[in-house]
């Protein structure tokens, strides 16, 4: 369902509750004031499950922060007091001269009618939002297992025996080694590379260290072919051997930063960092100059890929932001780790 549709069918579905609320009125013969405070409270309560809905839920229900989804679900209940009183207390009695609530209502009396009221909505919100994030996680497992069979089928056309592949890349390590060190190095990193590449773990992750790993070994390989015109610093920060991530998630802004970035001057070097502040965030920032000398300075598919791929594996714990005002480009990436 796209974004379009499912406004399309909140605004249908408040419009037929709207649409029963006012031929019961109709039927009942209600006095004009009954409906004015009928549907201010409808109003009130439209305000309420949208706070949860957008806000509330999404962000803490989602990531299981129940410390801080208790502190919004008593926010929503705290403006559905506040927003109710400052209509039916103070702006229909000012306009339409009517009130819900009569001048010796007591206050036990005004709070536990609020708190009836206002968690009925807090319900429907909180149900409506799960039943629509289940329904997307449903679907998006579905395409990101449809993305991997593809991918798998694809891996399977142009499959080589990778046995072959790292006999031959030993040999060739072995025989490089007798005539030039340097060779035999790039021969050898470029073993683990593939090694890495090709393989798989059963849910698609990796060690965060091997990952660090394979981002050195790819920079040393390109190191090796500029010799010293190639300026690139990677600086990683944290344990990196105790966590994992999604294999191959970090090479693509690199390999973005090469290929569009300024690589061959000392006084502006790509910087490469990875850090994690705590055991389950990891911030990976990249800077780099642009070259202006390069003609295709797009990257709209390879982003757009990346964010794809973010949204299938760290659904609501990714921020990606990318800033580039022409002259530099600079790309950060947070994660909820584990």
């Amino acid at each position: 369902m796209t974004k379009r549709q499912l406004i399309g069918l909140h605004v249908l579905g408040w419009g037929l509750w709207a649409g029963y609320i006012g031929l019961g009125l109709y039927l009942d013969h209600a006095k004009r004031s009954f409906a004015i405070l009928t549907y201010t409270l409808l109003l009130v309560k439209c305000v309420q499950f949208y706070l949860g809905y957008l806000w509330v839920f999404p962000r803490y229900l989602r990531r299981g922060r129940l410390p801080q989804l208790l502190l919004g679900v008593a926010g929503m209940m705290g403006a559905f007091i506040v927003l109710r009183y400052l209509l039916e207390e103070i702006l229909l009695p000012a306009t339409v001269g009517i009130s819900n609530y009569s001048p010796d209502t007591t206050l036990s009396r005004y709070a536990l009618d609020n708190l009836y009221w206002g968690t009925s909505y807090i319900v429907l919100s909180a149900a409506v939002w799960g039943l629509e994030n289940a329904f997307r996680r449903e679907r998006e497992h579905q395409q990101l297992q449809q993305e991997k069979t593809r991918a798998e089928l694809a891996f399977l056309k142009t499959q080589i025996n990778p046995h072959f592949l790292y006999n031959t890349l030993n040999y060739l390590y072995a025989e490089a080694y007798l005539v030039s060190e340097p060779l035999a190095d790039a021969v050898l990193r470029l073993s683990d590379l593939m090694r890495y590449m090709l393989t798989e773990s059963p849910d698609g992750t990796a060690s965060l260290q091997h990952e660090v790993t394979y981002l050195h070994n790819y920079l040393a390989l390109h190191r090796l072919r500029f010799e010293d015109r190639f300026f690139v610093e990677l600086d990683v920060q944290g344990a990196v051997d105790e966590q994992r991530i999604a294999a191959l998630l970090l090479i693509p802004f690199v390999e973005n930063a090469l290929k569009h970035g300024v690589t061959g001057r000392p006084e502006c070097p790509v910087r490469i960092s990875l850090r994690l502040p705590t055991s389950r965030q990891l911030q990976f920032e990249v800077h780099n100059h642009i070259n202006q000398h390069q003609k295709d300075h797009t990257t709209g598919i390879g982003l757009a890929n990346i964010r794809r791929r973010l949204e299938l594996l760290y659904p609501g714990r990714h921020r990606l932001q990318v800033h580039s005002d022409g002259t530099t480009h600079r790309t950060l990436l947070e994660l909820e780790l584990g």
